[in-house]
């Protein structure tokens, strides 16, 4: 059987001793070898089965990346429930909803969530026990008191869970070993939640048979050796990413998982990881764009700061290592190698490997995932050594689609397909699209979810049967190039609609502009059947400092006439690409980033539109309100961050 347990099961035995995860704690960084994570979840699976537990009973689990979050996982479902994992940045009503709908017995939480997932269980009329990933303190007792909880009935503590486990195995060695024979490779071990960014989160069902797919697809993509690669995990490891790349596919390479140090707070996590880099020292790195954008943001701002003249060093060898990269595929002819050789090798040796050791000394390539990496950051990272390989996916598919690799990358794109899966980009519901045609990715494979959990209608909508064989329909756009590499453009929900019914992606127009406007910071570009396209727009706001200082801008409305012309430069190479009517006309910019705070960014990082342009939605009327726009509000933003 093709299962996760069975995964554990032969690393335990290839890999007995080598650490498979670890955390830090007062004595330094304790380690969790493969076998040690494999005993340790049986003595929780003993826990759950002799209690009773009835297979695909639920458990949420709601904690920072962690050795017992992935111990946890496992003895669930060795014991044949199924996990359900939640981001520690959910709401407690957002909480509450998913332990309810997935009709969850228990929830596995952290001294640092424990407060959140007890305003949730607030809400409910039927409460799932709580499992403790901690010993009994401080903030535990007081919610025992609080509650009336008793001990063993109401909560567990991680001591007893496993203490009490372990006597079980004593008592009954085979207990867990008859329940794991009994798990087929197509039972659900997961739902997870979808972030919800077009609506309310659906659970995704995905099995064993999915996980194992993905794993040794990743494997195959990537060509992973035995027992070398370590990484920092600083992904929430509830991502489905994070959780396949990191928790299943490290199985089958001896891979070891260092957790940032989140002890005390969840903010830790931010506080604690670029220490965490250098004492670990990964070998490669899973991202998002908002992680790698801001180590590039820090990156530029430390070598400005060390003068001119290192900072002239920089910038030409980064333009220099840009130019010769090319696209990473097409490599430019031997006049541009000569052209930037000494650029580029001057900046190779007196700034560029000093970037690269915030990453500590072991750094060979970092993998994006979970939205959308501008080709900006690619070049960026590619041209000082450190590449971020770009790859696709969505939960319903467990989640890689296609990736770039060390062995066949190119800028700008989402890469190869993996193995296992068939990809077609289809026009229509029957038409599939040539090279170089844009339409909805659709495909089949082991890797692709079971369907909905309790949701037949949206499981219909998306698992479609044709000849016997289901295909899943991504809702994403996109089409294959010349080179046979896969290019997403966007969500095909997501889409911009003109006045006369034409559609275009506003992820393509986005791309292009924040990958040659420097002063952007985040943008959104709207256009609900309206005759033409505006922006909203949060500004770099240590950039336009540069360029106030720089150019001697005195007044706000200087400074507004030059950010509209800097904003609009990238117009010219938008045109060679992009139709008229999709290039924004109007912008509105916004005094304060687009954030968590205000609902606007998922716990993915991925900006949530429909929420956006409800919330932003009197500043946009505005930009449609007359044939001349009035730019007064914009003055204002102006005035508020560069001149109050």
């Amino acid at each position: 059987m093709r299962t996760i347990i069975r995964m554990l099961h032969e690393a335990a035995e290839r890999f007995p001793t080598r650490a498979y995860t670890t955390k830090k704690t007062e004595e330094g960084w304790k380690a969790y070898s493969y076998c040690e994570v494999d005993n340790e979840s049986d003595r929780i699976a003993a826990y759950f089965i002799a209690k009773g537990l009835k297979s695909a009973s639920a458990f949420g689990i709601l904690a920072e990346g962690r050795p017992e979050w992935v111990m946890a996982e496992i003895g669930v479902i060795k014991a044949r429930g199924i996990s359900v994992p939640l981001s520690i940045k959910l709401k407690p009503e957002e909480i509450a909803f998913r332990l309810i709908h997935s009709e969850a017995k228990g929830i596995i939480a952290s001294s640092n969530t424990l407060d959140n997932v007890c305003k949730a269980l607030d809400t409910m009329e039927s409460k799932p026990i709580l499992y403790y990933l901690d010993s009994l303190d401080d903030r535990l007792i007081r919610q025992q008191e609080a509650h009336g909880w008793k001990e063993g009935e109401d909560f567990v503590t991680w001591d007893a869970l496993i203490g009490e486990g372990d006597e079980i195995l004593q008592r009954l060695p085979t207990i867990v070993d008859k329940v794991v024979e009994q798990i087929d490779e197509n039972d659900t071990v997961n739902i997870c939640y979808t972030s919800g960014t077009t609506g309310n989160p659906k659970g995704i069902m995905l099995t064993h048979l999915n996980y194992w797919a993905n794993s040794n697809d990743a494997v195959k993509l990537f060509k992973l050796p035995d027992a070398e690669f370590e990484t920092l995990v600083v992904l929430p490891v509830d991502h489905s990413f994070a959780h396949t790349v990191g928790i299943y596919t490290s199985m089958l390479r001896g891979i070891t998982l260092h957790f940032v140090d989140a002890r005390g707070s969840n903010a830790a996590i931010i506080r604690n990881f670029p220490k965490n880099l250098v004492e670990v020292s990964p070998v490669f790195l899973m991202t998002v764009p908002s992680i790698s954008g801001s180590f590039m943001k820090k990156m530029t701002q430390g070598v400005a700061e060390k003068g001119p003249f290192i900072n002239g060093i920089f910038q030409r060898g980064l333009k220099a290592g840009i130019k010769r990269n090319g696209d990473g595929f097409n490599r430019p002819s031997l006049g541009v190698q000569l052209a930037t050789f000494f650029p580029y090798k001057l900046a190779s040796l007196l700034v560029f490997p000093k970037l690269r050791k915030v990453f500590g000394d072991r750094i060979k390539y970092c993998v994006g995932g979970g939205a959308l990496l501008e080709a900006r950051q690619q070049h960026f990272f590619a041209a000082i050594g450190v590449p971020v390989y770009q790859g696709y996916g969505l939960t319903e598919a467990a989640p890689i689609i296609s990736s770039n690799s060390p062995e066949r990358y190119k800028f700008g794109t989402s890469g190869m397909v993996a193995p296992s899966v068939t990809c077609r980009i289809m026009k229509s519901e029957t038409e599939e699209a040539k090279v170089g045609e844009r339409g909805e990715i659709v495909i089949k494979g082991e890797n692709v979810m079971k369907g909905y959990f309790k949701n037949p209608k949206a499981t219909a909508e998306v698992l479609r049967e044709e000849n016997g064989e289901t295909w899943l329909w991504t809702g994403d756009l996109g089409y294959y190039d010349e080179d046979g590499f896969l290019v997403v453009t966007g969500r095909a929900k997501a889409l911009l609609i003109a006045k006369d019914g034409e559609k275009y992606s506003p992820e393509e127009v986005e791309e292009v502009m924040i990958n040659h406007t420097e002063v952007l910071n985040q943008l959104v570009v709207y256009n609900d059947h309206r005759a033409f396209t505006s922006a909203l727009v949060t500004l770099q706001e240590d950039v336009v400092r540069r360029l106030i200082a720089d150019e001697q801008l005195d007044t706000p409305e200087a400074v507004l006439r030059r950010l509209n012309d800097v904003v609009r430069s990238y117009e010219p190479i938008a045109a060679s690409s992009i139709p008229s009517q999709w290039i924004p006309g109007r912008f509105a910019f916004i005094a304060e980033a687009f954030s968590e705070a205000d609902g606007l960014v998922n716990s993915t990082m991925k900006l949530v539109r429909y929420k956006v342009f409800e919330f932003y939605k009197t500043r946009i009327d505005e930009l449609y309100e007359s044939e001349q726009l009035n730019e007064q509000r914009n003055l204002e933003v102006v005035k508020q961050l560069f001149f109050s």
